[in-house]
């Protein structure tokens, strides 16, 4: 291991990550924040999303935002946000020897915001909206209109940036509630990797959030199970190609099924040579590019395939996609895709040692939710996976009641599609297990 990692927790219950890499000649500071959408209500929609915005407004100690930016800019920095469903983070990268600058301005935005100009990031917000939305107001994004069809009437399924009527109405009270409820100790992950020294993180973290209130991590409603399927939602809109993605639900990270979801994924797209890509792009010319990724929570977990067609040619994709899918239902992979499946995400993980990000996510992120793994531990997981075991989970998952589309694009070819949803060829057939069976003990 080419790193050392420590784990501190400060008498105030900040949580306190390092991750020294000293063969590296670069550093990234990233505080890691448990509040997003999910933790807003229809009303308060988005405030999470304006929070963040507003951070970048200025602070009691950096009233000029200009300098503010120069400052980290003159160190290698450059400050970011970022706000997911879950979850949200501020980060910069910093030369190593100017941590101090980082974590000072970083500190002081998130414990003293001014929270200013709340009008004019307001303006900002919506227009970032357009980009989700065709010039009806109808969501036209597939990650949105995923997360309604996968988790109805729960937080999950609330936009992050929120939507139009909701970020036109929210008060300046109810920014500054958000920020008392969430921004405090118990709730924060403050992380520094790269070539850092873990006593002098610890002295700037204690220096730099001392004024940040004691309080408990946030909690959150757990998802039902899905509505069975097959599901097809279908938005018209008037474009060139029809944009899909077909989603599972799984199960998260700590899950024992996680390891062979992963191997999978690989299977199915991991470059040119694995099945999705063979089938729908180089075989037969269907679509330009196809894609298997998975997206998860702490209680929860979605495996998706996205792809973009011609109209005509939707039904098409998706009816090989499925039939792709059944093969890994029915039949084991062979030992050389297992083999290199479990090989790439063995050196895909050993990469991840040289980027002071990839080990900020993995080690910071993560302790917002659990104690993460190692990457050997994930990789031994990962190896110790049987072909048997593969299409077992496969079959567990990958079934009609489990299976739900969302669709954009022209109504041209939509009978079709309809119908290879509804049949969902191939697929087993089956209640799912419980996300919660086979967890792994930890």
């Amino acid at each position: 291991m080419s790193f050392t990692l420590h784990r501190d927790v400060l008498p105030s219950g900040l949580r306190v990550v390092t991750v020294e890499t000293p063969h590296l000649h670069t550093a990234l500071l990233a505080i890691y924040v448990r509040t997003g959408s999910r933790h807003e209500t229809p009303l308060t929609n988005g405030v999470s999303h304006f929070l963040e915005h507003l951070f970048f407004r200025g602070s009691e100690g950096w009233p000029d935002t200009v300098k503010m930016n120069a400052a980290v800019e003159e160190v290698g920095g450059n400050l970011n946000g970022v706000t997911t469903r879950d979850h949200g983070f501020y980060y910069t990268p910093i030369h190593p020897n100017h941590l101090k600058v980082g974590m000072e301005i970083i500190g002081d935005m998130l414990t003293r915001p001014r929270l200013t100009d709340m009008e004019v990031e307001r303006q900002i917000i919506i227009e970032e909206m357009l980009d989700e939305v065709d010039e009806k107001g109808r969501d036209i994004d597939l990650d949105n209109l995923s997360k309604r069809l996968l988790f109805p009437d729960h937080p999950l399924s609330l936009k992050i940036a929120g939507t139009r009527e909701s970020v036109s109405k929210l008060k300046h009270s109810q920014v500054l509630e958000h920020f008392a409820r969430h921004y405090v100790a118990g709730n924060l992950v403050v992380t520094a990797a790269g070539r850092v020294k873990h006593s002098e993180v610890l002295e700037l973290t204690e220096r730099a959030f001392a004024r940040l209130p004691k309080g408990p991590a946030t909690t959150e409603k757990p998802p039902p199970p899905p509505a069975p399927g097959p599901r097809l939602h279908f938005v018209s809109h008037d474009e060139s190609q029809t944009e899909f993605r077909l989603n599972f639900r799984t199960v998260p990270e700590q899950h024992a099924d996680y390891p062979a979801l992963q191997i999978i994924r690989r299977v199915l797209d991991d470059g040119l040579s694995s099945r999705l890509p063979f089938e729908v792009v180089e075989k037969r010319g269907l679509a330009y590019s196809i894609n298997a990724g998975m997206d998860g929570f702490h209680d929860s977990g979605i495996f998706e395939i996205d792809a973009a067609s011609a109209p005509e040619k939707a039904s098409k994709v998706v009816e090989v996609v499925l039939e792709v899918l059944a093969k890994v239902c029915s039949e084991k992979i062979s030992a050389e895709e297992l083999s290199r499946a479990q090989r790439r995400h063995r050196m895909l993980l050993e990469f991840s040692e040289d980027s002071p990000g990839e080990l900020a996510g993995w080690f910071g992120g993560t302790e917002l939710f659990r104690r993460p793994e190692s990457f050997s531990q994930r990789a031994d997981l990962v190896d110790a996976e049987t072909a048997a075991h593969v299409r077992e989970v496969a079959r567990r998952y990958f079934t009609r009641e489990n299976l739900t589309v969302v669709a954009v694009g022209q109504r041209k070819g939509i009978k079709a599609l309809e119908r290879i949803v509804e049949q969902a060829e191939g697929l087993p057939s089956g209640a799912r297990k419980s996300v919660s069976a086979g967890r792994r003990a930890r």
